[in-house]
């Protein structure tokens, strides 16, 4: 059974010294999330919502089933079999329901469409998972203040919003500079749980026990609902799993493998045993096993070190979210924003203000709400759960669309996985009422908003369609009826070449005038993450000073059509690039009671097309050569 062939961008070969810093790299960026999971994930199962007793059977069941859910679901599910499925070399849910969504809908349209759907599902309820992952993973590492004395317990929250303000405000400036030093920061982290794990394990070296799985088997069978139950927090141990596959495309399979099982796996499994020793010698330490496992010189340390690990953590989920913001609106799913690149050598180190600014108040509206770090841990995991969920089935189409494996091949891989991911979903969903409605509603928010768009722009482009006329018809009308042709070369924007745009229309019906070179140019992106400079550009002549230019971008590349223009070999010889006029329509929606589309989700469309971005911008035209040309559409 042949795990699929794979589609990098591009063949790279290089040393061992360069895989080192890759893998330093990954360490930094990948693995933050997951790295400061021990902070709270052990303490909530026996000290949070659902905690269990505190007997020898329970915490070596729950160590066991920590330690195998780790290497079942990031070793075996993630780095072994999700990662195979790369859209040319890149990641992520939307990365993969762009691989298999065109296969698919060849199949069947409702097939398509539900895999559209749970992608981007999928990537909406990432956005939530940015907002708690910040104030869980700060505020647990603060609250180490209060072990140390409790005259910090005031200045919990207070300190962990000033932090994570800081932590928001630092976007603007991009991580290019910091982001050398967060591989090294984490390695010291990761040294330190190692450290902190192995004094507790010299406790009661009999933990050790729970490495076995029929530990974990023995744990479920003999106690079927607590079992179950305490998978809702067990799962706590396993967030940033996705962060896995999304980040591929920045480091590649080979330098993530070779971190989490030369160092992170072992670290995380020595600290959790090394908490779970000090529970059974220390019953007491429930509280806080984590921060108690240290000597009490090194308890301020270790608070520093915890934050800003978290910090970094955080830092990873919050470029992830403005990752996704920009797949989204290269997709077509998100109106177009404001997009700042932060690093001229890294085109993955992106700043988006609005969500900057969005996940920083939800973020601190959290903190203040829930107030501890325990109360917000019965919010998480239900986003993280869904998409995993998501991610096995796109999986699933995969094997089948796109490595033509058979029926009972791909089920056999897929049912075990869907199986163990359904399990954590399913005790996620006891979590809604104690707070996991929160990232639930900010997903479906996203979803609706995200569906409008691209329902609006359908809608959108049928009524302008409506309204329009076909390019071969315009020609005839042209030549049988010329306007006055002026010096220069006015390029016009559309959508699709099949029909004239709306602002060439009312030039030349209210100006009566063209310059003598017209051009209708299309700008699409494709699903695949980037397409080659030698492949974005395609010129075709038309006539009577007619010409046709269609660029194509990749969903993870930045558009800059003026300098498309000027690379383009033989361009100038056709067209005069020195003194050109972009025309550009600009559409003022209106909500209607039309069929088409709900009038509250038209409201909405109206609102976010009056908001987005203005074209001139996003394409990155020079504002000084754009001409825009109104016209009001009712949906």
């Amino acid at each position: 059974m042949d795990l699929a062939p794979t589609h990098p961008r591009a063949p790279i070969e290089h040393g061992a010294g360069y895989l080192g810093i890759l893998t330093l790299g990954a360490l930094g960026v990948v693995f933050g999330d997951i790295g400061t999971s021990p902070l709270y994930a052990l303490r909530e199962c026996f000290h949070g919502v659902h905690s269990l007793p505190l007997t020898e059977g329970n915490v070596l069941g729950i160590l066991s089933l920590i330690i195998w859910s780790l290497i079942l679901i990031l070793s075996v599910k993630y780095l072994l079999f999700v990662m195979r499925a790369d859209n040319r070399g890149e990641g992520g849910v939307l990365a993969l329901m762009a691989l298999v969504a065109p296969a698919a809908k060849d199949a069947k349209k409702g097939v398509g469409r539900a895999i559209v759907l749970m992608g981007i599902f999928g990537a909406a309820l990432l956005y939530g998972d940015g907002m708690i992952t910040p104030a869980i993973s700060v505020l647990s590492a603060v609250e180490g203040l209060e072990i140390a004395t409790p005259m910090f317990k005031p200045y919990i929250i207070p300190i962990t919003v000033a932090v994570l303000c800081l932590l928001f405000l630092a976007q603007k400036g991009g991580t290019a500079r910091i982001g050398a030093i967060f591989g090294p920061i984490i390695v010291i982290w990761f040294l330190t749980l190692a450290w902190l794990g192995y004094r507790g394990i010299m406790m009661h070296p009999g933990i050790a026990t729970a490495l076995n799985p029929l530990r974990a088997a023995q744990f479920i069978a003999q106690n079927t609902m607590e079992a179950f139950l305490s998978l809702g927090v067990v799962i706590l141990a396993v967030t940033g799993a996705e962060a896995l596959y999304a980040d591929m495309g920045h480091f590649g399979r080979k330098p993530i493998r070779l971190a989490w099982h030369l160092l992170v796996l072992p670290s995380l499994v020595l600290n959790y045993l090394g908490q779970g020793a000090l529970l059974l010698e220390q019953p007491a330490a429930a509280s806080n096993p984590f921060y108690l496992l240290a000597p009490p010189w090194a308890l301020y340390p270790l608070v520093c070190l915890s934050t800003i690990a978290t910090v970094i953590a955080s830092q990873a989920l919050i470029s992830g979210a403005f990752s996704i913001t920009k797949q989204a609106v290269s997709l077509g799913y998100l109106p177009r924003m404001t997009i700042t690149h932060t690093s001229r050598d890294e085109i993955g180190q992106i700043y988006v203000p609005f969500v900057n600014w969005s996940l920083l108040l939800c973020t601190i509206g959290l903190v203040l709400f829930f107030e501890t770090s325990s109360n917000l841990a019965a919010a998480y995991g239900l986003a993280v759960t869904t998409t995993m969920v998501i991610t096995t089935i796109l999986t699933y189409f995969v094997t089948r669309k796109k490595w033509h494996w058979n029926l009972y091949s791909a089920l056999l891989v897929g049912i075990p996985f869907l199986f163990i991911d359904l399990s954590f979903f399913g005790a996620s969903i006891l979590k809604i009422p104690h707070g996991g409605w929160f990232p639930l509603a900010i997903g479906i928010i996203i979803l609706t908003c995200m569906t409008t768009w691209r329902r609006g722009r359908e809608l959108l482009a049928n009524r302008l369609r409506s309204l329009a006329m076909t390019i071969p018809d315009f020609l005839e009308m042209i030549e049988r009826k010329p306007p006055i042709r002026v010096p220069g070369t006015a390029i016009f924007m559309t959508s699709t070449m099949d029909y004239v745009p709306s602002a060439l229309l009312h030039n030349v019906r209210h100006n009566q005038i063209l310059h003598d070179s017209v051009v209708l140019m299309t700008v699409t992106t494709a699903e695949v993450p980037h397409v080659p400079r030698d492949e974005r550009f395609c010129l075709e002549t038309l006539k009577d000073g007619f010409y046709s230019i269609a660029i194509s971008y990749g969903f993870m590349d930045t558009p800059n059509v003026a300098a498309v223009l000027m690379r383009c070999e033989g361009i100038n010889s056709k067209l005069n690039l020195e003194h050109v006029t972009y025309f550009l329509g600009r559409e003022t929606v209106l909500a209607t009671t039309r069929p088409g589309m709900a009038v509250w989700r038209e409201s909405i469309f109206s609102f976010m097309s009056r908001n987005a971005q203005r074209a001139t911008t996003y394409f990155r035209i020079p504002s000084h050569q754009v001409v825009e040309i109104g016209i009001q559409i009712e949906m």
